[in-house]
């Protein structure tokens, strides 16, 4: 797996903005849309190109545009909701499905409810966008899942991330995907209760407000 921690000024200073527990809801949401585009950036750092031929105002040349198939952003139920504009403003082409998954707090095992993806992703570059990379049990499953349906090239994007959870993935990413992970920051640990410290909380209810379920 190839690991991807931006190492820059405006992620950082977001990253902080976003930890501060005083930060209302509206702020964080906007914030998390301009932290999606800078780390979209990296995350398409190696897009497939074809070459195509245009006419420029002044003269014909040879120009670069995205290969087909699209690629597809997949947004973990709810909180990943939050990231797909700032993801998708990168890459307006990119179709959005959706895949369901929850941590269950006594095994801190992940339960799929509910996807909304094509049945074949063989081609297609995937986006699994996700807030937080804490136990790493929820993205390994939302990876099998794209991954029994043909995609290969697979990019996880998520705003924190915990040692312990980055290991778990690698240790546990399926055999023949070509895996990139990238965080906006990697931090300390995980508690007994298997959150990310410091963290910035429940990323959804800081999203949407609290739920009860």
């Amino acid at each position: 797996m190839k690991l991807i921690v931006p190492d820059h000024p405006l992620v950082l200073h977001k990253i902080s903005l976003l930890r501060d527990k005083r930060t209302p809801s509206p702020i964080f949401r906007q914030l998390v849309d301009e932290l999606m585009t800078l780390l979209a950036y990296e995350a398409t750092r190696n897009t497939q190109l074809v070459e195509k031929r245009i006419d420029t105002p002044v003269a014909q040349t040879v120009g670069q545009r995205m290969k087909e198939p699209h690629p597809i952003i997949v947004p973990i139920l709810r909180a990943g909701l939050g990231m797909v504009n700032g993801m998708s403003a990168l890459l307006p082409n990119a179709e959005i499905g959706f895949l369901g998954m929850k941590r269950d707090e006594e095994t801190l095992k992940s339960v799929t409810y509910a996807n909304r993806l094509p049945d074949n992703l063989t081609g297609r570059t995937v986006y699994i966008v996700d807030p937080m990379l804490a136990t790493g049990g929820t993205l390994v499953s939302a990876i099998e899942y794209v991954l029994e349906r043909g995609a290969k090239n697979i990019i996880c994007v998520c705003l924190l991330g915990s040692p312990e959870g980055v290991k778990f993935v690698e240790e546990n990413k399926p055999a023949g995907v070509n895996l990139t992970t990238v965080l906006g920051a990697m931090d300390e640990k995980l508690n007994e209760k298997g959150y990310i410290v410091p963290g910035l909380g429940d990323a959804g209810d800081r999203l949407y407000g609290v739920v009860d379920l």
